[in-house]
């Protein structure tokens, strides 16, 4: 079984990131290998449109059958707006609270990124999925690319 992932932003951008680089890759290995099923959204791509070219061309290691572009739905609008209602995230984090709500929504195996403020975040993710569990959607898990790595031969 191939895990449902949605990967934000931030996973994207650390292929080229100092910090983050050498994990991302190893994660995307991964991707590549079509071990995973990614999902984005049209949230990610409008974050993209002000990054580097090389940022951008990021989405073309993703195998075409191992990528769905997900839709921003009401659904995922009113849960993100829940989110900031709620003051899990603050106005300024729409767009990581939409992040949250579309791969909730969705139903999605786990949203991976490198957001550790406001979304790979303990804290937060328990209050994310108390409002999920509210509102009747499912609990999402919330890891970074290294917790999605094989670490066997």
């Amino acid at each position: 079984m191939k895990y449902k992932v949605y990967i934000d932003t931030s996973v994207i951008g650390g292929y080229y990131d100092d910090e983050f680089s050498e994990i991302t890759r190893l994660f995307f290995e991964r991707i590549k290998k079509k071990e995973l099923m990614i999902h984005l959204s049209e949230i990610s791509r409008l974050e993209l449109l002000p990054a580097p070219k090389q940022v951008k061309e990021v989405v073309y290691l993703i195998p075409e059958d191992c990528l769905i572009n997900l839709e921003f739905t009401e659904d995922a609008q009113d849960l993100a707006n829940h989110y900031i209602k709620e003051k899990i995230l603050g106005k300024a984090s729409l767009n990581d609270a939409l992040h949250i709500a579309i791969a909730t929504v969705n139903r999605l195996d786990v949203l991976v990124s490198w957001n550790f403020k406001h979304i790979v975040n303990l804290d937060k993710i328990r209050l994310f999925n108390a409002m999920n569990l509210k509102l009747g959607y499912p609990m999402i898990e919330i890891r970074t690319p290294k917790e999605l790595i094989k670490y066997e031969n």
